[in-house]
């Protein structure tokens, strides 16, 4: 799950037999993934190619790596724990298919042999594909008495039940919003629904299969805690995604924290400045240039999303492994590309 240069300084022998153990579990539920997926497009005209090495680094798995810390902190058994890296190996096919489509561009789930410029193409196949595999890998648990056939099919609605919660939060802003609301209705009632539910949708599954009435209320309340700090980390998410995004959400008129900072909250000189921008979209250019034009909101967006990354990464985290938050800060940041708004910025 991490590697040994980046915490071997910080962690003894037992903790890293914990990283190790919980790296292998998800490198086998992604491993089911791929080899399901295979398997059904064996006698088609499309061939799944061989997944590299990278496809099972931390780097490109973070986020499935962090769903699956919660699993084991949560104390869902091993077996449960890879069977629910593979379903949301699967969640995130269909969302990441989605986005592509949303957002006309292609971050890669399944590596095939169709043409690289095929980009629709290939998000559609990976949302179809991805559905199949989520019915085969339950089907596979029915097959080893693992759940019943009423199990299989709630937990087959279920997982499309917690996508539509975002989906639906996507779909208002598909033409525009028409408005710049609120810094905190944003977070309350966008922003929650767009990607802090959506992070907390990794344990839809598990709140549904795993039996509660055979489970200690104490750990039933560490669960409680567990999907609050993935929903409070979603909506740090959120806000670095807002940073990055700015240029292009002012452009299409999608909701954007940073942007209702500047409008309503923002001092004087940013707010006219704002309103100038908005009025000639054409000299709006990177969000990188853009951001640095207002420093005040910019600061302020991004203490908001670190200080919800840390209340999030700190709960989330046994205290034996608190070294992970600034390593989960630091991974988060740079994989969205919000680290270079972050130098200036107390902790």
């Amino acid at each position: 799950m991490v590697s040994a240069t980046a915490i071997s300084s910080k962690i003894d022998n037992e903790i890293q037999a914990t990283f190790n153990t919980l790296h292998d579990e998800l490198v086998q539920g992604l491993k089911l993934y791929w080899d399901t997926a295979t398997q059904i497009l064996d006698t088609s005209p499309i061939k799944v190619l061989d997944a590299g090495p990278s496809y099972f680094s931390l780097e490109k798995n973070f986020f499935s790596s962090m769903f699956l810390y919660s699993y084991f902190r949560g104390e869902i058994s091993k077996s449960r724990r890879i069977f629910y890296v593979a379903v949301n190996q699967c969640l995130r096919g269909m969302v990441t298919g989605c986005d592509n489509i949303l957002d006309d561009e292609y971050k890669m789930t399944l590596a095939t042999d169709l043409p690289l410029d095929a980009t629709k193409f290939r998000s559609v196949l990976d949302i179809m594909v991805s559905d199949r595999v989520l019915f085969s890998i339950l089907q596979q648990q029915f097959l080893l008495n693992d759940l019943t056939s009423d199990q299989v099919l709630a937990a087959s609605n279920e997982s499309l039940r917690t996508l539509a919660k975002s989906g639906a939060q996507e779909a208002s802003e598909e033409q525009g919003t028409g408005q710049i609301l609120n810094p905190e209705y944003i977070l309350s009632d966008i922003h929650s629904l767009k990607t802090g539910v959506l992070f907390q949708s990794p344990w839809a599954l598990p709140d549904l299969l795993e039996n509660p009435d055979e489970v200690d209320d104490n750990i039933l309340k560490k669960r409680e805690i567990i999907k609050g700090a993935l929903f409070d980390i979603g909506i740090g998410c959120q806000i670095f995604d807002d940073m990055v995004d700015l240029s292009l959400d002012i452009k299409t008129n999608h909701h954007n924290y940073v942007a209702s900072l500047i409008k309503h909250e923002g001092q004087k000189h940013e707010t006219e400045l704002f309103e100038k921008m908005l009025k000639n979209s054409s000299v709006i250019k990177t969000s990188e240039d853009l951001l640095f034009k207002f420093p005040v909101s910019r600061k302020k967006a991004a203490k908001k999303g670190l200080d919800l990354l840390v209340t999030g990464a700190e709960n989330l985290f046994a205290l034996d492994h608190q070294f992970m938050v600034e390593i989960c800060i630091s991974m988060i940041s740079k994989r969205i590309g919000a680290d270079r708004f972050l130098t200036d910025i107390e902790r």
